[in-house]
């Protein structure tokens, strides 16, 4: 009973269901009206299913007639389908180089083309080693550069930024139609 009650709390169902008068909802979704307990109940038994309390903190709270063990399943089910459904987005990262050439810069701008066409975040990084920290600009340039070629399919979310020894930036995906490209 302790995984019980770490889930989401049960509906009470018939007997426990305490209130001396219900607003009741039949099994085809049809308002029945304010009634006693023991007439829903009759009611719920005589259609064979259960009286499942649905508003507790109404007055006087609702029940409907339903199918407990159907009505449990159906939920799980809707609530495994969204699970499905979600799109948990990433953050890929592409590296670049102050001397990256173009063939190499083109495959690269290729794969940030893909991350982002799957929905995926990106982090773009260029990397100074000796030297090369001479001239940050051309590593500026070449973030701006990658910025303009992927104007088309992202934003910048976060601007080139020189941290020690490198510049990050990170760009999301535009919100693009299907078929376009």
């Amino acid at each position: 009973m302790a995984s019980q009650s770490s889930r989401a709390p049960r509906a009470l169902l018939n007997e426990d269901i305490k209130a001396l008068q219900v607003r009741l909802v039949g099994s085809d979704g049809k308002q029945i009206g304010i009634v006693p307990r023991s007439k829903a109940l009759a009611e719920a038994r005589n259609e064979g299913l259960d009286l499942v309390l649905i508003a507790p903190d109404s007055h006087p709270p609702v029940c409907k007639i339903l199918d407990y063990g159907k009505h449990v399943f159906d939920q799980k089910k809707n609530k495994a389908a969204q699970r499905k459904r979600q799109k948990r987005t990433q953050i890929k990262e592409q590296k670049f180089r102050p001397n990256t050439d173009t063939g190499d810069y083109n495959i690269k701008l290729g794969r940030l083309m893909h991350f982002l066409d799957e929905g995926d975040k990106v982090k773009v990084s260029l990397r100074f080693r000796g030297r090369e920290m001479t001239h940050p600009e051309i590593g500026m340039d070449l973030m701006s550069r990658v910025t303009d070629d992927l104007s088309d399919w992202a934003t910048v979310e976060y601007p080139p930024k020189m941290e020690g020894q490198q510049i990050t930036m990170i760009l999301a995906p535009k919100k693009r139609q299907k078929g376009v490209s």
